[in-house]
């Protein structure tokens, strides 16, 4: 049966990510009204400079936009809040570890979304947990 199994493509990938989204608490989704979520394979060459990552494999995750901390009524129209999930280089630390590729995928995102809040390392713990 293994001998059939292969990587998940970006759209199954983002069905795992939309799904992981759906199991955090409802609180904490609410709070993400209008954050999109994608998946690519890698981070743009113009972030990975931007971000000075030594390899294209060195990001697992991105937000980008204006975390609600940072946010006031009189700002001007903007692009969506965006959390990028990076499929390889995902994959890539799977190999390498032994937690499984949903929880891999689950902590990604929950970190990504605790920059949009500005929340502490403890804080996105305590989400995760919760997500258990």
């Amino acid at each position: 049966m293994w001998t059939e199994l292969k990587a998940p493509s970006l759209a199954e990938f983002e069905a795992m990510a939309h799904e992981a989204f759906e199991r955090l608490p409802d609180r904490f989704r609410t709070m993400c009204e209008g954050v999109v979520i994608r998946v690519d394979d890698f981070p743009t060459e113009e972030v990975l400079d931007e971000l000075e990552a030594e390899s294209e494999f060195d990001l697992l995750g991105l937000f980008q936009g204006t975390g609600l901390p940072f946010q006031s009524q009189g700002d001007v129209a903007r692009m969506p809040n965006m959390i990028w999930l990076y499929r390889r280089p995902i994959l890539d630390y799977w190999a390498e570890h032994e937690e499984t590729l949903g929880h891999i995928v689950r902590h990604v995102l929950i970190h990504e979304i605790g920059h949009h809040f500005g929340l502490s390392d403890g804080d996105m713990a305590a989400i995760e947990a919760a997500a258990d």
